[in-house]
């Protein structure tokens, strides 16, 4: 059933295709290849915009998905850049949002246009030739490049919710399947369709519940508020009572968001015996800055029996905690946007916390979508998020995708707790 309505439903998106080069506005070239980018780059995003909208129509994201992949195979090579400019906008248009916070909207757009640069000179590559099964490998080799080091675009990510597992070589089948159905020309391109069958997914990955009752907390706070020195009462007080609330309902575990004490919570003694007195009756995860040999960290602190460990940020976002430029470019972009500001400092290697016997990986935002967090296959992961930097948009929602993704990979369970969006359970599909 799956495969008969996958194969038809490629059948109707072909025969659109065809129907498209027929109508008069589509006779002139420059036009029918921006109109046909403009749907090859609106197919290849919507399955974040529909889980965006609580829209999750396994057959749609399918169809979409190979849509958009059988559009890339066979768009002109103009076409393709400009295909790729607009998935570069349609995934990343939030990114400069941050730059609002340092006081440079003026940023933010020319931000949304340089990530559509990247993406049409990175699809911009399927150009080099107008052979299907050329392009359908330099698809593949693609998904494996992260352009300056962000590694949001998956292509595979496109069937998190579809019938299609995320797998490379489900990947590769589906490339496969598209690249040979534009390469043959007889009774048998049909027939190759079927390889499209071994890209189905059909069991879901096995996961376990740990024996722990764990209270996530999702906060509201501005990213424009977080930081005043005047709010720094009121969100401490916030967090001690959601803290002891949680006592109070026999929680064994609370999870506060990334940043939840936007302060260095190490130079700060009294906070850090108030947590310590608490932890005696429920274990406490917190994310918070650390402040250690004249080095910051964005780091997450763990109390529990009235001791705590920290654990040290392995992963970080690339121009939003280190810019990863050569040194005297990196000297000029932190003294021209950042204040000045030093990059945070990263760990050598994932943490893990053992609570009531049982092991957690720790993950600090960005990280939870990253492939080395994933090492080993762990069962459990505790993520922390501070999303305000850019909401309202779809970063949320791309960033649970993303956990999601690795979620299914690695048949991992994943608690989030975040400020803004995106705070809940994530388990394999």
């Amino acid at each position: 059933l799956y495969l008969s309505t996958s194969l038809l439903s490629l059948m109707g998106i072909i025969s659109l295709m065809k129907l498209f080069n027929e109508l008069p506005l589509a006779k002139q070239p420059l036009l029918q290849d921006l109109l046909l980018a403009i749907i090859v780059a609106l197919a290849f995003s919507a399955f974040i915009y529909l889980a965006h909208w609580r829209i999750e129509i396994k057959l749609l994201d399918s169809l979409l998905g190979l849509g958009a992949l059988y559009g890339l195979l066979l768009l002109r090579k103009r076409a393709l850049f400009i295909a790729g400019f607009f998935i570069g906008l349609l995934w990343f248009y939030w990114i400069g949002y941050s730059f609002e916070y340092y006081g440079m909207k003026w940023v933010v757009p020319l931000i949304a246009i340089g990530f559509g640069l990247i993406y049409a000179l990175f699809f911009g590559v399927l150009a080099v030739t107008n052979e299907a099964w050329i392009r359908a490998g330099l698809l593949f080799l693609l998904s494996f490049f992260e352009p300056v080091d962000f590694n949001w675009l998956q292509p595979e990510l496109l069937f998190i919710h579809s019938y299609f597992g995320v797998e490379k070589w489900q990947f590769s089948l589906i490339l496969i399947a598209l690249s040979l159905f534009i390469l043959l020309h007889n009774r048998w391109r049909f027939a190759v369709l079927a390889l499209l069958a071994g890209a189905i997914s059909f069991s879901s990955p096995e996961f376990k519940t740990p024996p722990l009752s764990i209270k996530l907390v999702e906060t509201t706070i501005p990213q424009e508020l977080k930081w005043l020195p005047q709010m720094r009462s009121p969100i401490l007080a916030a967090n001690f009572q959601a803290i002891d609330k949680a006592i109070a309902q026999h929680y064994d575990l609370i999870v506060l968001p990334e940043s939840a004490y936007p302060l260095y919570l190490n130079t700060h003694q009294d906070i850090i015996e108030q947590l310590k007195e608490r932890s005696h009756h429920i274990a406490i995860i917190t994310g918070a800055l650390l402040y250690e040999n004249e080095q910051n960290y964005n780091v997450t602190y763990f109390f529990n029996e009235g001791e705590f460990e920290i654990a040290k940020k392995m992963i970080l976002v690339p121009f939003g905690e280190y810019v990863p430029l050569p040194d005297f470019a990196r000297r000029w972009v932190n003294d021209t946007f950042f204040n000045g500001t030093a990059d945070y400092q990263s760990a050598k290697h994932p943490t893990d916390f053992l609570i009531k016997g049982v092991k957690f990986r720790n993950a600090v935002c960005y990280e939870a979508s990253c492939k080395e967090l994933y090492y080993g296959d762990p069962a459990y992961l505790i993520v922390t998020s501070n999303n305000a930097w850019f909401t309202p948009s779809i970063e949320p929602t791309l960033q649970r995708l993303l956990i999601q993704f690795y979620a299914n990979k690695h048949g991992s369970t994943i608690f989030h707790s975040a400020n803004s969006a995106g705070t809940g359970i994530i388990t394999p599909e």
